[in-house]
């Protein structure tokens, strides 16, 4: 959530941002004239509240004198008639506007590159493609061939998008997995696994509700079933404050996730590429905001370490300010080379 004093003192910055991710500032607008009703409103109500205040003092002194206070009374049921209409009015802006506030994007930074999908700047190759002279198989017909793959069978038992890994496919999983947490761990994260059912506060906190709510697994209760444990590593630390000489701190986490892939019908929809249940091991760093663009490097050049360790042929591919997450405020990618597609795909983000 953006800080609501910036928006407010800096209109023309979030405009431009919203400008440069192709979203209309209608948002904005919204917030700017539900913040003056909440001000003009609050303000209205803490005038009355006062005003009650000194009614009921002067009720009280006219009582002890023995005097009628009636009419006085009656002034102050017409005021705290009108102070209810006001704080249920406030109420309601409020709650409207932290809605609106909800919705506002994070603001990229200015050296982002513009652009949507197909702008983003690839910033290096590392690693020479492998040439073949026959056409490589993709992954799923590897993967059949060799018994490790099934989602034929997955698809009777789940629906589209699952797939059961079997033998040596379920420990090249967890090799890859003990390689990738040596690398992190000797850069000083510390291994963690955390629970992949959040209360809805956490999906808010973490800035990916409400934009990302169709891509989310729902409880009847209203949990939700996680799309990345970023939500649930980010949300450990809620209402704490933490001394700055702690910082950075450095987590890897592990765990199962779950995404909807509300909107992908017709894409990627051969193998495993796309799925609704995966796993994944991922970096998260507490730190202070002047340490975020360093600290976010750091974690590429372990993702790249990690490529180059298994002679993936990569590239480092920087996100378009139009393509980027709600919460982001920059994006790079690692893209491997697929051979069996012939083309580079997203492995890290």
């Amino acid at each position: 959530m953006l800080d609501v004093k910036m928006v407010r003192a800096e209109p023309d910055r979030v405009r431009r941002a919203l400008a440069r991710r192709g979203q209309p500032a209608d948002l904005l607008d919204r917030f700017l004239d539900l913040d003056r009703r909440r001000r003009r409103l609050l303000t209205e109500v803490e005038s009355m509240r006062a005003e009650r205040k000194r009614a009921s003092d002067g009720i009280a002194a006219v009582k002890r004198a023995g005097g009628d206070a009636s009419e006085a009374i009656a002034a102050m049921r017409a005021l705290g008639e009108r102070l209810r209409a006001g704080e249920e009015e406030l109420a309601a802006v409020e709650a409207e506007l932290e809605d609106v506030l909800l919705q506002l994007p994070n603001i990229p930074f200015d050296d982002v590159p513009d652009g949507g999908e197909d702008d983003a700047v690839v910033l290096r190759e590392v690693g020479e493609r492998p040439a073949f002279d026959f056409t490589p198989r993709d992954h799923l017909d590897l993967g059949v061939a060799l018994d490790v793959i099934d989602v034929e069978r997955a698809a009777k038992v789940s629906g589209s998008r699952f797939a059961y890994l079997k033998g040596d496919l379920v420990r090249l999983q967890f090799a890859l997995l003990q390689y990738a947490l040596g690398v992190i761990t000797a850069k000083g994260f510390r291994p963690v696994v955390p629970p992949v059912l959040v209360r809805e506060e956490a999906m808010y906190g973490t800035g990916f509700f409400p934009t990302d709510r169709a891509q989310v697994y729902q409880t009847t209760d209203g949990d939700c079933l996680v799309g990345t444990s970023e939500v649930p590593l980010a949300a450990m630390h809620m209402d704490e404050v933490l001394p700055a000489e702690s910082l950075p701190l450095r987590y890897a986490r592990y765990s199962t996730c779950f995404r909807r892939e509300a909107g992908a019908a017709g894409r990627d929809t051969r193998g495993i590429f796309r799925v609704h249940q995966f796993d994944k091991l991922e970096m998260f760093s507490f730190c202070l905001p002047e340490q975020s663009r360093d600290e976010h490097r750091l974690i590429l050049a372990i993702e790249e370490e990690i490529l180059q360790g298994l002679r993936i042929p990569y590239r480092v591919v920087r996100i378009a300010a139009g393509d980027l997450g709600a919460p982001a405020a920059e994006k790079f990618d690692c893209e491997a080379w697929l051979p069996g597609q012939g083309r580079y795909r997203e492995l890290t983000s």
